[in-house]
């Protein structure tokens, strides 16, 4: 459960989605409202100082410091009666100007008080809430083209949008994830306090798309001291740092820069490889590259038999290659790495995935 402090805390901070203005701002913005009713209060009242008497004063007059006075005694409805409106169109402006405007003055000054309250109230709430509801969630640290991108293969393929946390120090990729409507919390994933506010201990799993990779190592060396069972995903820039980050507890690296540089030598060699090589890494067209569970009838074929194209077999969570000859024959709880037409989805559930009895085995 957060306590207030440490939601108002700036490092590490938690902040949700479709937060319009912040609360100061809209409490600085009624208050200047509130003095813009009072200094034409104090005008109306000034100009039209004929129709006013005060009974304090020994000649009646109302000067600018009365008409001040009367205006603040007027709003705030105190009205002590030592200068009262006695001209006939006085009154009248009285009862059809100055009353609205001294309810709308209440009104704004106590309806920005309950409000302030009642939204930080609902802040602190809504965090509540969405740290007991995160059980088994992704968090994305950084939120950069790689993190942004990480996002949207996630979400287009059936992760809800409320199960992703985005960790990042920098104000735009604050705005930028909310804008996507993802939950932030931000910091710097290099500190164990930010990572236990983003919800690491109950993590299914941590996406690590730093901009340094010294920032990776130490961002994995938090994740995996406070979380041992999630599974680890890093980025690095260069191939050198691989082994480091997976010695630190990555469970799977991916260094950005050799991908790269594979692609485009690909493309410069062959172009219709590069062409296709890109289709494969390009979300919603063309071809995809899948996992997807064996079915039953395909139990005991061999994986060039298979309608999809099959790549990979994961035996006990061991890839094979397809001609590996350990998967000449496909068996129960085999799961299969295929590319497929981009229109179905990768990790859709398919009829007919274990549990079904096979020809032969009936009692």
């Amino acid at each position: 459960m957060p306590d207030v402090d440490a939601v108002q805390d700036t490092r590490g901070r938690v902040r949700l989605p479709a937060i319009a203005r912040s609360p100061f701002w809209e409490l600085t913005r009624r208050v200047l409202l509130a003095v813009a009713i009072l200094g034409f209060t104090v005008a109306l009242v000034y100009f039209d100082r004929p129709g006013y008497r005060d009974n304090a004063d020994p000649h009646h007059t109302v000067d600018l410091v009365d008409a001040i006075y009367y205006s603040t005694v007027t709003l705030s409805t105190t009205g002590y009666g030592d200068i009262a409106p006695v001209a006939q169109h006085t009154r009248l402006i009285n009862a059809f100007v100055l009353t609205p405007l001294r309810i709308a003055f209440l009104v704004l000054l106590i309806g920005t008080t309950l409000e302030v309250l009642a939204t930080q109230g609902r802040e602190v709430f809504r965090i509540a809430r969405w740290r007991r509801s995160m059980d088994d969630h992704v968090i994305v640290i950084g939120y950069g083209t790689k993190g942004r991108s990480a996002v949207d293969t996630l979400v287009n393929n059936g992760i809800k949008k409320e199960q992703i946390v985005v960790v990042d120090p920098s104000t735009t990729a604050l705005g930028e994830a909310h804008a996507d409507g993802l939950a932030v919390v931000t910091g710097d994933a290099t500190r164990r306090e930010v990572l236990r506010r983003a919800g690491v201990a109950q993590a299914k799993q941590v996406i690590i798309t730093t901009d340094r990779d010294d920032s990776t190592v130490l961002a994995t060396l938090n994740v995996r001291q406070l979380n041992p069972d999630t599974y680890v995903v890093a980025a690095v820039r260069e191939s050198d740092n691989v082994q480091l980050v997976r010695q630190s507890g990555a469970d799977s690296v991916v260094t950005s820069s050799d991908a790269v540089g594979r692609l485009l030598g690909l493309s410069s060699l062959s172009p219709t490889l590069g062409s296709v090589m890109e289709d494969l890494l390009t979300y919603g067209e063309g071809l995809e590259v899948a996992e997807r569970d064996l079915l039953v009838q395909e139990v005991g074929k061999q994986p060039q038999a298979l309608p999809d194209q099959v790549i990979a077999v994961v035996r006990d969570g061991v890839v094979h290659r397809y001609f590996d000859p350990a998967v000449t024959q496909l068996v129960r709880g085999d799961r299969l790495v295929v590319v497929r037409p981009a229109e179905e989805l990768p990790w859709a559930p398919r009829p007919g995935t274990h549990g079904e009895t096979l020809p032969g085995e009936e009692d």
